[in-house]
Order: structure tokens, then C-alpha cells, then sequence
């Protein structure tokens, strides 16, 4: 076990695989001193936005108890969900892949990002899907920051889903999904969503490993973008817009799937980040 931890706490982005070569063990040994004897397990440093606090915990525990609750008492719910966030997405030079993910146990320090090097090419874009496929999507202007005024105009994205999915609006209400972002908590947006009946999924503050546009859309379009070469904005906008065509149904409804077993990873995990588990 010493060995082991030794190397970890060397280079802690080390694979079982590496640890089983450099230190002579066998594989399912390798994992259970990791797992059981160090209490470790592998996150990714994307979804470690901070050091939680103890009330950050306890709140992500009682929002994902207050979803199974909620789905256990409405199992047709989450096929009324639209879920939806904005992201920067950057054309990045041709490196070689960087190993971001890492072992961590519970008294481990925050683990850092690993850096890759990006063009000075990017474009934001927002997207809203649900189990269908996407409901909505449009990219930011560039130099226009997204505030609450442009959030509104977003969430008029109703008057896709009407077009798209007429049994969502049937009882003229939606159900909405998004992170805790400025703009998504500012007053205007509240009220925008309750005149217009509006509802909103709870979600922890952060927590992008309970977003699935964090630990699915915008990681299944960058996986794809990435080493990519791009000359203008609109070619990324262009490539951008073909990849998000190409996602089958069945990858949206496993992303769904995944997003309720993330709420029983996060009570088992008693609020600590996780990564894994869950994914697609």
C-alpha cells in the first residue's frame, strides 16, 4: 500500500494501468488498495468549480433527495424537461492529449485543470434539449455578454417547443432546467418565468457534475471539436451546429438516465464531487 500511495501522491493523473507496471501488482489488487485501503477515487478536474462547504454538501444531498422524490411521485416528469445552459467553445491548436482526470481522497487539495493551448478563435453559444434532442440553440453576437435581458429573449425558446413537441405545451406550462448563473437567478429572469408559467428543476449551486450540459452536451461537442483546425468563427458555429444534428435520440434519453443515477451517486457520495458513475 505504501508504494502505492507513494505514487500517487507523486502524480496523482497515474492510470491503475501505470501503478500495475511500475510497482508490480495486479490490477484488481492495484484498485482495491486504491478504492478500500486509501479511500481514493478518480475525478475530473472540470467539475471541481471550488472546495465545497459543508452546507454546499448537505444542499446538493437535499436538492438530489427533493428530484428523486419528485420523479418517484411523477415517473413521466423528466420527459417534460428541457435542460439548458451557454458555453464558450474554442478552437483548440493540435496538442497532444492531456490526462485531466486524477486520484483524490478525502483530505486531497482541489486538483487542477489541465491546460490545453486554445486559438484566440471561439464563439458562445446556448443550448436547451430534452429527451427528443435539441429544443433550441443559438450562438451569443460577439461582444454581447449574456445578461438577463438576453437570457429572456433565450427562454422564449417556447415558441420552439410548441412547434417541435406540441404535447409539452398542452397544459400551456414548462418545465425548465439551467444552473445557478447570474443571469438565470436575476429578478427580471424570475419573473420572466413565472408570467409566462414557467417552472424551474432545482439545481445545487456549484455543481456541474449534476448539469447535463456539463457532463454531456458541451463534453460530447468539445470531444469532437477538439485538434480541429478552424480560420473564422462561422466555421466553428457551422461545425458546431453539424455535430449537435448528428447526437442520436437514444444518446439524449441515456443522458436523462444518467443524470438520475449522478443524484444517487452525489447522496451515496454525501456531497463530495464524483465523476464517473453515471456518465455516457
Amino acid at each position: 500500500m505504501e508504494e502505492v500511495w507513494a505514487a500517487v501522491n507523486q502524480d496523482r493523473r497515474r492510470t491503475i494501468h501505470d501503478l500495475c507496471a511500475e510497482d508490480g501488482i495486479g490490477y484488481g489488487s492495484c484498485q482495491r488498495i486504491l478504492t478500500e485501503q486509501l479511500n481514493m477515487h478518480r475525478i475530473a478536474a472540470k467539475f471541481v468549480p471550488r472546495v465545497l462547504t459543508q452546507d454546499q454538501k448537505d444542499s446538493r444531498v437535499a436538492i438530489c433527495h427533493e428530484l428523486k422524490e419528485t420523479v418517484i411521485n411523477d415517473p413521466t416528469l423528466l420527459l417534460n424537461v428541457i435542460t439548458g445552459d451557454e458555453n464558450i467553445v474554442y478552437a483548440y491548436d493540435p496538442e497532444t492529449k492531456l490526462q485531466s482526470s486524477q486520484w483524490k481522497s478525502p483530505a486531497s487539495p482541489r486538483p487542477k485543470k489541465a491546460r490545453m493551448q486554445k486559438s484566440k478563435l471561439k464563439t458562445m453559444f446556448i443550448c436547451f434539449f430534452d429527451q427528443e434532442g435539441i429544443v433550441h440553440r443559438e450562438f451569443v453576437p460577439p461582444g454581447m455578454m449574456v445578461n438577463a435581458d438576453f437570457y429572456c429573449d433565450v427562454l422564449r425558446l417556447r415558441e420552439n417547443v410548441r412547434r417541435k413537441g406540441p404535447q409539452k405545451w398542452q397544459n400551456q406550462k414548462l418545465i425548465i432546467h439551467h444552473d445557478n448563473a447570474s443571469d438565470h437567478r436575476s429578478f427580471q429572469v424570475s419573473q420572466f418565468l413565472a408570467k409566462n408559467s414557467m417552472t424551474v428543476v432545482p439545481h445545487p449551486p456549484y455543481s456541474p457534475d449534476l448539469a447535463p450540459c456539463d457532463f454531456f452536451l458541451f463534453p460530447k461537442l468539445k470531444l469532437w471539436m477538439k485538434g480541429q483546425r478552424f480560420d473564422t468563427t462561422e466555421e466553428i458555429q457551422e461545425e458546431s451546429q453539424w455535430v449537435l444534428d448528428t447526437i442520436p435520440k437514444r444518446d439524449f434519453q441515456g443522458c436523462f438516465q444518467a443524470w438520475q443515477k449522478r443524484w444517487d451517486r452525489c447522496i451515496r457520495g454525501k456531497g463530495e464531487y464524483f465523476e464517473g458513475d453515471g456518465g455516457i
